[in-house]
């Protein structure tokens, strides 16, 4: 027998364990997901006023579970340490600590401390960031007394961190040496007390040919004071201003001030001393540049410092070159009274004779160069050129050259030509040769020599040659004038070092300007003050300088422009005004002379910011300042009630809403603004119940009376008999109030009025509204107009007559939409009456019998319309029908539909609008939306 073995094979199917999203009251948390996997986190954030109830603000999905368990709870607030405070009742209170969020308590801070409002007490806020306030208790300072110093006529107050400036007597100063005083935890630091310190006077010291710089008459131990020296005169170290120290044996030096003399300007020529002034009968020499000389033709000069400046004026003069003597057949162009160097003559030989020279020569420092051509009637010829060593003569040599023919050499391979590369026969003679010079012992172009030049260059230069230097004008040579060529290297160059700069003439005269006194030369970098004239204001530096020779910055005296009227700002006024003299002005419409300055106050609750004020300066104000609101503190916290947002500080306008917990409702503006600092009072949150019913002037309450009423029950009211409901006969109870108010109007008739030979049976002393009285005359009179009075809304219809009736009555009169109810006569006689009737729908309104009195009918009824419900106006008001079943399209006059929205819409007309009542075919659709 055969055994089968089966392999059956089971399959496991394990689902993977994942976690629901997780419910956090108070707290959202992030990544979003429908289900999150194993391992996978999240990291979730408690709303304000609560925290994580474990450290951190993770959790991690686990097989069991979030873990940690995320939840938020309340944040709380531990007992609180008042520095210079306490609770009131603190030990009753301390066993309730830690307390949540919201939870407040009153506190006093000790003696000469106040809270951070100024006064003694307040209440201290458990708020999500801890206490509010921070810090509850201020040192209190007052300030009523300054000893040797001057003090308030009245106590003043000033809190921590606050400081006051005072002022000390003359001769007192503060042990600081400075002039504030600021309220600490301690008190006043420094004490108000100014203490006596050593002073020096102006009076003290007097400077001749000088004066103090500074306005200021006395000045403190130690405190430093500049001098100026007047224009021609400098200090014991040649400088126009110096200084002096006050010290416990007074002024530390006596200033001096003593006659100078610049280093004057020089004129083609250079001082030999490097000093920048020079005292009284000092002596300065100078040497005129190179082709200069004096006026008395020497190289050299000696200037003298005397009272009245410089014995004379540094100046040397171009040299001349003497008029030559021309031989008579010499042609000389141009011809001048005086060469000076540069100028070059040109020359031409008479009656065909031969020049014998240059053509030209050129008048130099030393004199003329070349020199002079002659002219002859016969000249030789020259043999050929001399050999050039290391060169050629340049083509094929010939065995004569003419007078002033030319000849042209070339040197060797590996050498280089030294002059010129030609030479002329001039009268059987050849010129000096020039040069070949080997190449390898050659050297390159003449290095550059800053602010010098070479005096002659004849390149190339060979071994051994040298070339010579000169510096620029105003710079002198230091190291050697020339260098040498060694095996094709230059030696050093030497250096052109600047000797000195300029000096300068007297300074400009500046229209406008105070005269300024002068000396006769100003050294460079030496400063002159410029002040203008009163009315005149410097455009520019105040001060001009002397820089190479010239007076640099030399400003302008323009005139001072007032202003107009200073700029308004918002929560701002003007104070006072202090022109330049420092004199207080009364602010008033006109123009503000130049330098003016306006102060700026703020209303009360507004602060300045960016400087007080403002300054007139050539016709402009400078910036206003600008008025901003003071912040404010966190406001205050309400029972029941829960902040928009809480920060720490708040700006000025900020708004903040109060809204209220569930049960109550605000009592009060919602939000409050900071203004100025303060909180205005805030809201209140009452309970949203209603407690005592209204009662309305002879309105009736349907049904019984309550204790309390929740929001939004409504109670109903009616009138008695004779009077008339006006308005809604609901009131409703909202959030604590009652909303409604129903009125009953009196509209009842007294007795009707009395006709003449009639009488109304059953007659009454008080008609309701809408009561009919009908009268009946007493034969043989009949009844003229209508048989019945109507009481509306207080007020008979008009009353008929009787009177003795004389003649006939036609057809009776037609109506609309009806008819009388008897087949109509062509006559009828006085007293007959005819009956009318409406057609379906049509509703009878007034005496539906008339009667024919002296010829006339009475007034006849009418046939009031029907009112049709119209589908597409339903449909455009998204109303229907509230009693589908109805179906009622038709409504008679004075009959009622009632209407509700279609679903997906809501009221947007009265509550009243949805009954509406059919008056004479027209009817009010209420809307939705």
């Amino acid at each position: 027998m055969a055994t089968l073995f089966y392999l059956i094979h089971i399959s496991f199917c394990f689902s993977e364990t994942t976690c629901d999203p997780p419910y956090i009251p108070n707290g959202v948390y992030t990544p979003e997901r429908t289900e999150h996997r194993i391992e996978q986190e999240i990291r979730y954030k408690c709303k304000n006023g609560f925290h994580p109830a474990t450290r951190g603000n993770t959790a991690k999905c686990t097989s069991s579970g979030w873990v940690p368990s995320p939840r938020c709870i309340l944040k709380t607030c531990d007992f609180p340490d008042i520095r210079h405070g306490s609770l009131y009742s603190e030990d009753y209170y301390k066993p309730n600590f830690p307390v949540s969020v919201g939870r407040y308590y009153s506190y006093y801070c000790d003696k000469n401390f106040v809270t951070p409002s100024g006064h003694s007490w307040d209440y201290i806020y458990c708020r999500p960031k801890g206490w509010s306030p921070a810090v509850p208790c201020f040192r209190q300072c007052n300030f009523h007394y300054l000893e040797h110093g001057n003090y308030p006529n009245y106590e003043k107050k000033y809190l921590q961190g606050q400081s006051v400036k005072v002022e000390c007597y003359s001769g007192y100063s503060f042990p600081n040496e400075e002039s504030l005083m600021t309220c600490t935890e301690n008190g006043w630091s420094p004490p108000p007390r100014c203490i006596h310190v050593k002073t020096c006077s102006k009076s003290d010291i007097e400077i001749e040919n000088g004066f103090f710089s500074e306005s200021n008459f006395q000045y403190p131990l130690n405190k430093l004071t500049q001098y100026k020296c007047k224009p021609g005169y400098v200090t014991a170290d040649g400088r126009t201003s110096g200084s002096i120290t006050c010290l416990e044996s007074g002024w530390s030096a006596q200033p001096t001030c003593v006659k100078s003399c610049d280093m004057p300007l020089f004129e083609n020529a250079r001082a030999k001393s490097d000093g920048m002034w020079f005292k009284l009968n000092d002596t300065l020499d100078y040497v005129c540049h190179n082709g200069y000389e004096s006026r008395d033709g020497h190289t050299t000069g000696s200037l003298v410092c005397g009272y009245d400046g410089w014995s004379d004026t540094a100046t040397c003069y171009e040299r001349e070159c003497s008029i030559p003597q021309i031989e008579r057949y010499l042609n000389v162009e141009p011809k001048k009274d005086i060469y000076k160097v540069g100028d070059v003559l040109k020359f031409s030989c008479r009656q065909r004779l031969r020049r014998v020279g240059a053509d030209s020569v050129q008048c130099y420092h030393f004199g003329w160069s070349p020199g002079f051509p002659t002219c002859k009637w016969k000249v030789q010829s020259c043999h050929p050129p001399p050999q050039l060593p290391n060169g050629k003569v340049k083509g094929t040599q010939k065995e004569e050259y003419g007078h002033n023919e030319v000849v042209e050499y070339v040197c060797n391979p590996r050498f280089l030509l030294k002059g010129p590369n030609k030479i002329q026969c001039v009268d059987g003679e050849w010129p000096t040769l020039p040069i070949c010079v080997e190449d390898k012992s050659t050297c390159g172009h003449i290095p550059d020599l800053d602010h010098g030049y070479v005096l002659f260059s004849t390149p190339p230069y060979r071994h051994g040659d040298s070339v010579e230097f000169n510096c620029r004008e105003a710079f002198i040579m230091i190291g050697h004038r020339s260098i040498t060529c060694i095996r094709g290297t230059w030696t050093q160059l030497p250096q052109c070092i600047e000797v000195r700069i300029h000096s300068c003439p007297p300074p400009p005269q500046i229209p406008n300007a105070q005269d300024m006194t002068s000396t006769v030369n100003y050294r460079d970098g030496e400063k002159i003050s410029v002040l203008c004239q009163e009315k005149y204001l410097i455009r520019g530096t105040e001060e001009i300088v002397c820089k190479d020779g010239r007076w640099q910055s030399i400003p302008r005296c323009v005139e001072k422009i007032p202003c107009s009227q200073p700029p308004h700002i918002e929560h701002g006024t003007i104070k006072s005004s202090v022109s330049s003299e420092g004199r207080k002005q009364r602010f008033e419409p006109k123009l503000y002379v130049h330098n003016t300055r306006l102060s700026y106050i703020c209303e009360d609750g507004f602060r300045l910011s960016g400087g007080n004020g403002i300054t007139c300066h050539m016709g402009k104000w400078s910036s206003p300042p600008q008025c901003v609101g003071i912040p404010c503190e966190p406001p205050p916290l309400i029972p029941h009630g829960v902040l928009s947002h809480e920060l720490d500080s708040y700006q000025y306008g900020e708004e903040v809403m109060y809204s209220c917990t569930e049960g109550f409702v605000i009592d009060g503006p919602a939000s409050i603004k900071c203004l100025g600092g303060k909180w205005p009072r805030p809201p209140e949150c009452i309970k949203t119940d209603c407690f005592s019913l209204p009662s309305f002037d002879d309105a009736i309450l349907i049904g019984q009376k309550k204790e309390s009423y929740r929001s939004g029950e409504q109670v109903s009211y009616k009138c008695p008999k004779y009077y008339q409901l006006d308005g809604s006969s609901i009131v409703q109870c909202i959030d604590g109030q009652w909303i409604g108010r129903p009125t009953c109007r009196d509209v009842s008739c007294k007795k009707p009025p009395k006709v003449e030979n009639a009488v109304i049976p059953n007659e009454m002393f008080r008609y309701p509204s809408g009561e009919r009285v009908h009268y009946e005359c007493i034969k043989p009179f009949d009844l003229f107009g209508e048989t019945e009075v109507i009481c509306l809304n207080g007020t008979w219809t008009d009353p008929p007559q009787c009177k003795v009736s004389k003649r006939k009555c036609g057809s009776p009169p037609p109506i609309d939409n009806g008819d009388i109810t008897t087949f109509p006569l062509p006559a009828y006689s006085p007293g007959s009456t005819v009956e009318y009737q409406c057609q379906s729908l049509y509703v009878l309104q007034g005496n539906k019998i008339i009667t024919c009195r002296n010829g006339e009918w009475s007034k006849p009824p009418k046939c009031l319309d029907a009112c049709v419900i119209s589908e597409e106006i339903m449909e455009e008001h998204k109303i229907q029908l509230r009693w589908k079943y109805q179906k009622k399209i038709y409504s008679k006059t004075g009959e009622t539909a009632e209407f509700m929205c279609i679903p997906g819409y809501h009221k947007k007309t009265a509550p009243e609008t949805f009954r509406a009542t059919c008056r004479e075919g027209k009817l009010l659709y209420p809307t939705c939306g």
